[in-house]
């Protein structure tokens, strides 16, 4: 790829690869717990004689393995209290189902007293336990459809089917058992509990694991040929840069997509990511397709109005960081949580920044919860430092999330939606040329009149952008194609409305609140003169 963002050419590789990061946070994994998973796969596969082509499976199916499993975390969180939590309990009963029962029974009803527990156990007796009985299945299924909707191959996709299959066959469904199982698949499981174990136990660690495993989940040639070159196979995992390892190990031709290919990645990512939270279906497509919308209406180029879909579909990617307690809790959110909640645009980040091809349009997706006064997250900034492009990224947003549901809320009618929107232009959050677009491709009527910070209307925005930059009273009445008494009155009004006696004041105010735009002869309104 090209054009004015600097984006590279994107593999298929790297959308995973950023997918799988997301996957690491929500079984409560240090980052790169995948990525390593997926290096030692591919080690013993080259170990045992795997051919290229049947790597090709191998890489995809461990970076995919566990991705369907935030799919259902509304139910896990209903159940359970805390997804994450949950999720996080599978590597430490490895080997022990009953032990791993236990605690995940141990778990029911967290978060709330004794009634609450009650209440939910009369629940869950009626028809809760169907959550239950077929989720892991659901969670290779969820991930087997992710796969094909990335167009993988069909024997990757019959390994992620049997994800969790075990090789003495009391896996899950427990369909499969022995070599009926995929390789792929054998190979993805070693990997995931392996990359665990010799994290937290070493060398030794990861030994006493595939011996105690060996016959029972594992593979036991795969187990043997990785007990007896431990040294070998798991050497510098430590240290590593897994990234690139992974990304630079992908077997046979690496999959380069075309522009309309990476656009359909995304999307299917985008859409899979917001099953997440029943609250947010749909919301990434519906925020990405307003954005660029909005942004070809305000006259960006084509190429960042591509940006900017794309930076629409991933923006949240990071909720999968997020527990379902904090996405889905019906009561007002503490302190800690709101502060937890605020993290998805940096998690964003960091699941798309070490991919060069994918950073642009990280860049640009951590800054839709940002604030022209400051008042945003994560880095707080303000004024000129938010960019067009963000803007209108944080106006989708805004509009798109107000009309979707919450656990503790009915969704906004449009109308009051874009009431909430002018508000926070007027008290200098929102630009208004962004929410004006945003509102416009959402079908909502403009407004009359467009107010600014301090209640400046469009003109005066023009007029104090010329003023702040030291223009004369004559250049911005040529500029503006106004008369200069228009000008004089304009100014004695601005600097009412923002208490400002001097140019400098009026310079500093503007650029406090974004208004340094370059104002061209356009009618009062219009969505060049109100950038």
């Amino acid at each position: 790829m090209g054009g004015p963002q600097g984006l590279g050419r994107v593999r298929l590789a790297e959308i995973v690869a950023a997918l799988s990061l997301g996957v690491d946070l929500g079984f409560d994994q240090p980052m790169e717990h995948v990525l390593r998973q997926c290096l030692i796969a591919l080690r013993l596969a080259e170990r045992v004689g795997v051919e290229e082509d049947g790597r090709v499976a191998v890489y995809y199916t461990a970076l995919l393995t566990n991705v369907g499993c935030h799919s259902d975390a509304h139910e896990q969180a209903k159940w359970f209290g805390d997804d994450i939590l949950l999720k996080a309990d599978k590597y430490t009963h490895a080997h022990h189902k009953l032990q791993g029962a236990v605690a995940t029974l141990r778990q029911f009803g967290s978060g709330g007293g004794m009634a609450h527990r009650f209440r939910l156990g009369l629940e869950f007796a009626v028809s809760g336990h169907r959550d239950l009985s077929t989720m892991i299945e659901h969670h290779a299924r969820m991930a087997r459809r992710l796969g094909e909707d990335l167009g993988l191959a069909p024997d990757t996709l019959a390994a992620l089917d049997a994800s969790y299959e075990q090789w003495d066959g009391r896996g899950y469904p427990g369909e499969l058992g022995g070599d009926d199982v995929p390789l792929a698949a054998r190979l993805a499981l070693i990997g995931e509990f392996v990359e665990v174990a010799h994290r937290v136990g070493g060398i030794e660690g990861a030994r006493a694991l595939l011996r105690n495993g060996k016959g029972k989940e594992f593979d036991p040639y795969l187990a043997d040929a990785l007990v007896g070159e431990a040294d070998l196979l798991l050497a510098e995992l430590d240290t590593v840069d897994a990234w690139d390892a992974v990304i630079g190990s992908e077997p046979a031709l690496a999959i380069v997509l075309t522009e309309d290919e990476v656009d359909a990645a995304l999307l299917a990512v985008a859409d899979f990511v917001d099953l997440k939270s029943p609250y947010s279906l749909g919301h990434a497509r519906a925020v990405a397709e307003l954005a660029a919308e909005a942004g070809r209406a305000l006259g960006l180029p084509e190429g960042d109005v591509r940006l900017l879909r794309r930076a629409g579909l991933v923006h949240c990617f990071g909720k999968l960081g997020v527990s379902n307690a904090i996405l889905d809790k019906r009561t007002p959110l503490t302190r800690g949580e709101r502060e937890r909640l605020h993290l998805v645009p940096y998690l964003t980040h960091r699941m798309l920044r070490q991919s060069p091809a994918l950073r642009p349009v990280g860049d640009l997706a951590a800054q839709y919860a940002e604030r022209l006064d400051g008042s945003g997250h994560p880095a707080g900034l303000a004024g000129p430092a938010v960019s067009l492009p963000a803007r209108v990224l944080a106006a989708a947003h805004a509009f798109q999330a107000l009309r979707e549901p919450r656990a503790d809320r009915e969704p906004h009618p449009p109308r009051e939606a874009a009431t909430r929107l002018r508000a926070d232009v007027r008290a200098g959050r929102l630009d208004g040329a962004a929410v004006e677009a945003v509102l416009s491709a959402a079908g909502q009527p403009g407004s009359r009149r467009v107010a600014g910070p301090a209640g400046l209307t469009a003109r005066e925005v023009d007029v104090l952008s010329l003023v702040a930059r030291g223009l004369t009273t004559k250049e911005i009445a040529d500029r503006l194609v106004i008369s200069r008494k228009t000008v004089a009155n304009h100014v004695e009004h601005i600097y009412a409305k923002i208490g400002a006696s001097t140019r400098t004041a009026a310079a500093l105010f503007a650029t406090q609140h974004g208004l340094l735009v370059t104002p061209t002869a356009s009618p009062p309104g219009s969505a060049r003169a109100l950038r």
